[in-house]
């Protein structure tokens, strides 16, 4: 068996099996599997340098590892490298190679160019990078860069060619790289708003929203945001994206988007 996976801490939660097994079966890709692999900091790059051992092919990071990813990897993209983490690892003939699938998944799920626009990110982690990095890459007039530690967003603005600032304001484009919104079902509700320091009223018509988070029925800020009259991107479509790009890079074959799409908006449902 052709194994592949998804590595984080935690990351039951994530869709990523679902989705990427049923892009196999749809590619016919009889003999391959996806799945979970919950790993704490500690033990992520020992496991990793042994999953092609173990039969793995390739496998995708998430939160907290995307930044360790890179620093493991024996050879790296140039994306991945300017970026400075990585979301997809590749094995082949005894070598890890990283790459980082996050920035042209968000640019693929955009409904337009961000070239021209202000843009706003909140977050200092691996997804922030990327979006800074895209962002940029793609001729935004200028992007901005909130996190809740002002240390952190200042090194990462000024690594990458943003400008960190001290709250967040109006911008053409917003991008939540923060992990705000992924637990609103808990007892208070994680209120991205309060927690993000932003406005509701800042984020209307003419703005678009972008939440990297996913969850069922789209997260607080999606479902605001959009309620106001702002253009919305849920964080499965770039999911389904960026997931389509690391799909390509394993099996060389075209991606099937569409069984893609399917399978998690069956478990969105």
């Amino acid at each position: 068996m052709i194994r592949l996976g998804v590595c984080g801490w935690p990351v039951g939660h994530s869709r990523s099996p679902a989705m990427h097994n049923a892009a196999l079966a749809a590619a016919g890709l009889r003999g391959w599997h996806y799945q979970h692999l919950p790993l704490p900091p500690a033990l992520f790059a020992e496991t990793v340098r042994a999953l092609p051992a173990a039969g793995f092919r390739g496998a995708n990071v998430t939160v907290p590892h995307k930044e360790a990813a890179l620093a493991l990897a024996d050879a790296t993209s140039d994306s991945a490298r300017a970026i400075g983490a990585a979301n997809t690892l590749t094995f082949a003939e005894g070598r890890i190679h990283a790459d980082n699938t996050d920035a042209p998944g968000l640019l693929d799920a955009l409904p337009r160019p961000p070239a021209g626009a202000t843009a706003l990110v909140l977050g200092a982690g691996g997804a922030a990078r990327a979006a800074v990095w895209a962002l940029r890459q793609a001729g935004a007039a200028e992007v901005r860069l909130f996190n809740r530690t002002p240390e952190r967003a200042a090194a990462l603005a000024a690594e990458l060619g943003a400008v960190a600032v001290s709250a967040p304001g109006p911008a053409d484009i917003l991008v939540n790289c923060t992990t705000v919104g992924m637990r609103e079902d808990a007892h208070p509700p994680d209120d991205p708003f309060k927690t993000l320091c932003l406005r509701a009223d800042d984020w209307g018509a003419g703005s678009l929203v972008v939440d990297m988070v996913y969850r069922r029925g789209g997260t607080l800020l999606v479902r605001t945001a959009q309620a106001n009259g702002a253009e919305v991107v849920d964080g499965l479509e770039v999911l389904v994206a960026q997931g389509a790009a690391s799909f390509e890079r394993w099996t060389g074959r075209t991606a099937p988007r569409q069984a893609m799409r399917e399978a998690v908006a069956d478990i969105a449902q």
